[in-house]
């Protein structure tokens, strides 16, 4: 019965929970993130001037206050109707017009850049393909994709299978080599190759959750690239091919356990199927998510 419940199996990575971007104007970015996208403000968390968390299902946005970071790649998002989604989107032009914000309709789901040049790639449950893993997600982050130079998935797909023991592909995505890093059971972390210049790294992190902490750590340790211990959670930036020690790609990454106080909290999202309705009304409901 083995190779029946092959499918069934996942590697440590157990949740994707947040993706970190500094932003300069919390105005702006209450203005993109919760009026238009229909996205939710943690409001137990993070609710002063300074920082703002935004619920996306099960993962959020962190939103401290400073100097604008860029993501380099793209955040899918599954955000409900694309219909109502756009018609937000006209709606807060207007108060968004002197920055880089903007959107296409692409095939399969709506590209929308931020005030500061961050994209999200936002599906549907009408528009996204049957057999992803994030075909049953009603709202949430279904995948945190990263540009790579040419050469590093590869290796970059043996740094994650090594440390953190995760089912991990290399695929031809768009013509290009991706490696494709599975995430508990509905979200993937991948990381496509590009011949473009790859901006400068500018320090924005993503935070995910492993069910063994220890064995990371331990393994990472190795490798001397583990900082900012504390209760429950550390920190790494490097990404090294584990064979030969060399550094492949640098992406800060808060590692937490399932003894973290945040695992699992009850996030309020607005159901994703009536975004408009709520949003006009004021009204909160709790929505689940994968």
């Amino acid at each position: 019965m083995e190779h029946i419940y092959a499918s069934d199996d996942t590697g440590n990575l157990i949740v994707l929970d947040h993706v970190n971007l500094r932003v300069p104007d919390q105005l702006l970015a209450t203005t993109f993130y919760v009026s238009g996208l229909g996205l939710t403000r943690d409001p137990f968390m993070m609710t002063g001037v300074n920082s703002m968390w935004i619920n996306i299902g099960r993962s959020q946005v962190h939103l401290p206050t400073g100097e604008a970071q860029r993501l380099r790649g793209s955040v899918g998002i599954v955000v409900g109707e694309l219909d109502a989604l756009v018609k937000r989107l006209h709606a807060v032009a207007p108060l968004l017009s002197d920055t880089q914000f903007g959107w296409a309709d692409r095939t399969g789901y709506v590209e929308v850049t931020c005030p500061w040049g961050n994209r999200y790639h936002c599906l549907n449950t009408q528009r996204r393909p049957a057999s992803a893993p994030w075909s049953k997600i009603d709202l949430g982050i279904a995948f945190v994709k990263i540009d790579g130079p040419v050469g590093s998935a590869s290796h970059i797909a043996d740094f994650y299978r090594d440390v953190f023991r995760a089912p991990v592909e290399l695929k031809v995505q768009d013509g290009s080599q991706c490696a494709v890093i599975d995430v508990g059971t509905h979200q993937q972390l991948l990381y496509a190759e590009t011949s473009e210049v790859i901006p400068e790294y500018d320090g924005h992190h993503i935070a995910i959750y492993t069910a063994s902490f220890s064995e990371p750590y331990a393994r990472l340790a190795e490798h001397g690239v583990v900082y900012g211990e504390e209760p429950h959670q550390f920190r790494f930036a490097n990404i090294v091919d584990p064979a030969s020690g060399a550094r492949c790609f640098e992406l800060e990454h808060e590692v937490r356990s399932l003894h973290h106080p945040l695992y699992a909290r009850p996030l309020v999202n607005r159901n994703p199927q009536q975004t408009n309705r709520h949003y006009q009304r004021g009204a909160d409901s709790r929505s689940g998510a994968f």
